[in-house]
């Protein structure tokens, strides 16, 4: 049974910072592409940024030098660092983990940038 927790979400002004963690389990970590997407209020989730199990990542253009996404395969973890965070980026933010393009999703975590 794959299943995911996941931690950090939270209200924060413009121009702070989080820290999202999502710990997976059922998984053989390692050879996951993890991801972390997004999805606020009357839109479509979309992806906000992906490390690949070769540790190649890439990012929504919007999130770019802002945000930083990062894994330990030693804690079975995925990690997005967001700074200098922008009401625009307020959203739920959900974990994925992807392998031959079958998808699990975490339960999501929600991020509020308001002042």
């Amino acid at each position: 049974q794959v299943q995911f927790v996941e931690s950090g979400g939270g209200l924060v002004q413009p121009g702070g910072s989080l820290r999202l963690s999502c710990a997976a389990s059922g998984i053989v970590f390692s050879i996951y592409n993890m991801g972390w997407y997004r999805q606020a209020p009357g839109k479509q989730r979309e992806l906000v940024a992906l490390i690949s199990s070769e540790w190649s990542t890439k990012y929504l253009d919007s999130v770019k030098g802002r945000f930083t996404i990062s894994r330990d395969n030693a804690k079975n973890t995925v990690y997005l660092q967001m700074n200098s965070l922008k009401p625009e980026d307020t959203a739920v933010y959900y974990c994925d983990a992807e392998r031959a393009s079958i998808h699990y999703w975490g339960q999501g975590t929600q991020v509020t940038v308001s002042s």
